[in-house]
């Protein structure tokens, strides 16, 4: 009989959460880039946020039966949540785009799209150094977090600034207005990754 249950890879399980969130990321870009094959294309990202609902259940249990974590519990907690609001919002554009019955992507769109899922490869890329604690590097690629978060509000701004000052309807507006404030609050949960990383450096860097 073993006295303690055999340690647990998080790190691992963030690796795939993180690649997970990262091929959602693309197929919103894709979506909006090529918009064609609406039903399928959000039928595949809603896919993929239900295998990342199961990945943040997965880690949430294996948290509650390890006593030993290689980062404090509160922080695996906070990252899986931080990662699961993210994969939520990207599904929350793609349904918002099929439900608007939108039929055409807008510049503003398919740029935080696509800057959204570089920021998400760079969480990818901070989660591996953090598993090697490499730390030097993952300080580097939460930086890298924070530049791409104020560079997508820049363009959110912009693209409010962009669609009260043209000619759209009412309802064009309300629309593209929600779809941008969730790429931006996207974004903004990226951030949040990258404070909590930068203070699990404080307490073990």
């Amino acid at each position: 009989m073993r006295l303690f249950p055999k340690e647990i890879d998080f790190f691992e399980i963030f690796d795939r959460m993180a690649g997970n969130v990262h091929t959602a990321s693309g197929q919103l870009v894709e979506l909006l880039k090529d918009f064609d094959r609406i039903d399928e294309r959000v039928q595949a990202i809603y896919s993929i946020e239900q295998q990342g609902d199961m990945l943040t259940h997965d880690i949430i249990k294996r948290l509650n039966k390890t006593f030993l974590t290689p980062i404090d519990r509160e922080d695996i907690h906070a990252l899986a949540d931080r990662m699961d609001d993210i994969l939520d919002l990207i599904w929350a554009v793609a349904d918002r785009i099929k439900i608007f019955k939108i039929t055409k992507s807008s510049d503003e769109a398919l740029s935080m799209a696509r800057d959204l899922h570089r920021t998400v490869d760079v969480i990818n890329m901070a989660f591996k150094e953090l598993s090697a604690k490499n730390y030097v590097h993952v300080q580097e690629h939460c930086i890298e977090i924070n530049r791409l978060e104020n560079r997508v509000d820049r363009n959110y701004k912009a693209a409010l600034a962009s669609l009260f000052d043209g000619d759209h309807d009412p309802v064009t507006i309300i629309k593209w207005k929600d779809i941008y404030e969730r790429l931006e609050e996207a974004c903004n949960r990226c951030e949040d990754v990258a404070n909590i990383l930068e203070a699990v450096l404080l307490k073990h860097g």
